[in-house]
């Protein structure tokens, strides 16, 4: 006991300490405002551009995802080589400009290439990510990521109301114009962090650190299967949001929207609520976690297509949400083990890419599945992608970590 906790020292000194992972946490929060809680009112913006009858909404709503999968590859790169704070101000700062000029713009195509630069010049997600990589490892970094996902679930929550409150005095589309002050007020808190260190080792724990990176503990085909699982649980649970609303309009005639609303939002509350249990439950075996997760997508996705009261769609959408928290935490443990030995921002920003790739499948996918189907359709879809992925994680949980 005596030699365990003077090496826990120097470990903490060097990377960050825990305020100062809940300041980039905070920074991330409200940087995601604008970007997670003004999409959905794309159907009220576009009228006032030319759109009259919002036509363009649907493909919109993924431009900024296409290119934000296509510059995060790039910007990893330049983080690992010029420094992970650089470009996650970088980050902050482009989302601030590229809100300006949506604010700004008068036009459908300014309001286009508006979201292109947005999807561009942000990536603050593997940003972020990278940036914790850089400082913290191991336990710390898993917790750090699962706190990250936490970030993102509260906005995806609380934007889309504090949007809606404003919208009688303030237009949406011209709330980019006051959004653009969140990531320029993270950008301003994230100068004052220091650049990220990786912790230090004594020389025992050095040797067995590179084990860990470079021999059979973290196999090649390790990182390519974290991006597969990474892929089919986006794809999983983004497939049933498009529609859930007019689903759940269609099975409740009787509900308003902020009935739907909140079942929208209870997978995410549920994340909020169970994350840290989960996380301490799965750390040491986060394959079998994962493929309880998928089980659990599964669930609660085929769970959508027969309900029919306001019971059993709460109950679905609970069983939705506590498959996604056991899900993302696992990809977070297993991510910070992918992590180490690795440039951090090359690997966050690879799994960015692979993120969005997965997300814009699956917005196809139940545009697709819609059409030919309904609105229940697409959970029908993404329950057989959960299951199959569930298997996979099954039949891959005893391979060496």
């Amino acid at each position: 006991m005596t030699t365990v906790e003077p090496l826990s020292r120097p470990t903490e000194a060097a990377g960050l300490d825990r305020r100062q992972v809940h300041a980039v946490a905070a920074c991330y929060f409200v940087a995601s405002f604008a970007a997670l809680g003004l999409p959905p009112y794309l159907t009220e913006i576009l009228p006032t551009l030319g759109d009259h009858s919002g036509h363009w909404a649907g493909l919109l709503y993924v431009v900024p995802t296409v290119f934000t999968a296509l510059g995060a590859p790039l910007w990893g790169r330049l983080a690992d080589r010029f420094g992970q704070k650089r470009l996650l101000l970088r980050a902050q700062l482009g989302l601030a400009v590229s809100f300006l000029l949506a604010g700004a713009a008068d036009s459908l195509p300014a309001f286009t290439a508006a979201l292109v630069l947005q999807g561009l010049l942000g990536g603050t997600f593997s940003a972020t990510n990278g940036y914790l990589a850089a400082a913290l490892d191991g336990s710390r970094l898993s917790k750090a990521l699962t706190l990250m996902q936490g970030s993102a679930r509260a906005a995806l929550v609380a934007a889309p109301i504090l949007v809606g409150a404003l919208s009688p005095w303030i237009d949406p589309h011209r709330q980019y114009l006051v959004m653009a002050v969140l990531p320029l007020t993270a950008a301003a808190l994230l100068n004052s962090l220091p650049e990220p260190v990786r912790p230090t080792v004594a020389p025992a724990g050095r040797a067995a650190a590179a084990t860990t990176a470079t021999g059979p503990a973290d196999p090649p085909g390790s990182l390519r299967l974290l991006y597969a699982f990474e892929f089919a649980f986006v794809f999983a649970t983004i497939i049933s949001f498009p529609y859930l609303i007019t689903l759940v309009q269609q099975r409740l005639p009787g509900a308003g929207g902020t009935v739907a609303g909140l079942l929208f939002a209870l997978p995410h509350l549920v994340y909020l609520v169970a994350a840290g249990r989960v996380h301490a439950a799965v750390e040491a075996r986060p394959r079998s976690g994962l493929a309880l997760g998928f089980a659990l997508v599964a669930v609660g996705l085929a769970g959508h297509a027969p309900a029919h009261s306001l019971l059993t769609f709460a109950l679905t959408r609970a069983a939705l949400g506590l498959g996604m928290t056991f899900g993302l935490v696992c990809l977070a443990v297993l991510a910070a083990e992918a992590a180490r030995g690795r440039a951090p921002g090359r690997m966050f920003g690879t799994r960015e890419t692979v993120s969005k790739c997965g997300a814009v499948a699956a917005g196809l996918a139940a545009a697709l599945a819609n059409g030919s189907g309904g609105p229940a359709a697409p959970v029908v879809t993404g329950t057989v992608a959960a299951l199959a992925a569930a298997l996979l994680a099954l039949l891959t949980r005893r391979s060496p970590r």
